[in-house]
């Protein structure tokens, strides 16, 4: 089996009965509890217009989580390149680069990261998204270039900083570009499984080494609970589950505590479409969850697993994530 990193994405969860200020607070307790598990390195992802996740101001909430840490790299999983101005989010990454030297990453998408209305609020043009993405890319690696600096148009704080780009993706479209350019990849197989393998199939089979990059590099973002038994474990995912249903529903509230019978809120075509998305979900005791990941490595042989939690009690999150590491060290 393959040797991969492991790594955490935070969506900055909004809790039922608690505030955006607590949940900043436990993103910032739960980077630091990963840091010294040694996790490689700890995302955020930008999302708007949802009562369940915060992480809207995605580059202030990285210089927070940076601040507060000491060597765990922090970035972006993703930005939402479409909805901002490529040289803005060179700015602003080159002064979380020069603030934080060497442990900055940008990962960029093409998702809105929300509902339709919402993004035409943001300013996207939906009719230019496929070409205006690679573009921004290209704009972005122009920008972070010491040879912009004959530009009429130049990023400062961002030129000459070494900032590595993940292209992220939960279909096959970025795959392709990935591979085209030369960049690491992401797949969010935690919401989005259907095209996964096929994703990394055609992004190795079709990679374009590149200075930084020569060798084709794979990060699969799935869930992860673990606990101490089975049982706990898969009570825990019920506030998971509950967040997906209400997904389907069109009701993004905060996230739910734990229940002990989700049939008592799904039905069964809910419950059929949101284990069909949970699919890549390790949930158990350490002994169930080492053997999902290994399956897992087996499977896919990625060069970094990202592991997100939604997991109502932050202690209980933290504990999953140290069974987690524990079980991935045993693999290694």
């Amino acid at each position: 089996m393959k040797p991969f990193e492991i790594s955490v994405l935070d969506l900055a969860p909004v809790k039922q009965n608690k505030t955006i200020h607590d949940t900043f607070n436990d993103s910032l307790d739960l980077a630091r509890f990963v840091e010294k598990l040694n996790y490689k390195r700890f995302w955020l992802a930008e999302h708007h217009n949802m009562a369940s996740i915060a992480s809207s101001a995605t580059s202030v909430l990285i210089g927070f989580i940076a601040n507060g840490t000491e060597k765990i790299r922090v970035g972006s999983g993703g930005i939402m390149l479409p909805n901002h101005s490529s040289l803005v989010i060179a700015e602003q990454f080159g002064t979380l680069e020069n603030l934080f030297p060497g442990r900055i990453d940008l990962g960029v998408g093409r998702a809105p990261g929300t509902d339709g209305l919402t993004a035409k609020a943001l300013g996207r043009n939906p009719m230019i998204i496929n070409e205006q993405f690679p573009r921004q890319i290209q704009e972005l690696q122009q920008y972070f270039s010491e040879e912009n600096s004959e530009s009429l148009v130049r990023a400062i704080p961002g030129e000459g900083c070494d900032i590595p780009i993940y292209v992220l993706g939960s279909s096959t479209d970025s795959a392709w570009l990935a591979a085209e350019f030369g960049l690491p990849y992401a797949f969010a197989g935690h919401f989005a499984p259907e095209m996964m393998s096929f994703a990394f199939e055609i992004y190795r089979d079709n990679y374009k080494p590149s200075e930084k990059f020569p060798e084709p590099y794979i990060i699969a973002c799935v869930n992860g609970i673990a606990a101490g038994t089975d049982d706990e474990a898969k009570k825990l995912a019920t506030t998971l589950y509950q967040a997906f249903v209400n997904i389907i529903r069109n009701d993004r509230k905060p996230f739910s505590p734990p229940i002990d019978d989700m049939d008592e809120i799904w039905n069964p075509m809910e419950k059929a479409g949101v284990l069909q998305k949970l699919r890549y979900s390790f949930v158990g005791s350490a002994e169930t969850v080492r053997n999902q990941i290994q399956h897992f490595q087996e499977t896919f042989n990625v060069d970094e697993i990202m592991i997100t939690s939604h997991i109502y009690e932050h202690e209980a999150r933290l504990k999953s994530y140290e069974i987690i590491k524990k079980v991935t060290d045993c693999l290694q």
